[in-house]
């Protein structure tokens, strides 16, 4: 059975380098941060960019597979009206 996680995008790589690196340990198949602009509880709280946050990930760990759960793609469209 292949179990996955959710990883919010809160901490600052320092620290969510050892969160990613645990869910690795710990035998999670695949670890997804939202891709949300923010999340009601951290409003005011630090909330990183999913795609860097995978990037680094992906650098760090060798076998859990990154991905989004959710990515908002409107917020970032490359094209202006």
């Amino acid at each position: 059975m292949r179990l996955s996680t959710v990883i919010l995008p809160v901490h600052r790589w320092s620290e969510g380098q050892k969160v990613w690196r645990r869910a690795e340990e710990l035998g999670f198949h695949a670890a997804y941060p939202y891709d949300h602009l923010s999340w009601r509880s951290f409003r005011d709280e630090p909330w990183f960019g999913s795609v860097p946050t995978l990037t680094a990930a992906a650098c760090a760990t060798e076998r859990i597979s990154p991905g989004t759960l959710v990515t908002s793609v409107e917020p970032r469209s490359p094209i202006t009206i």
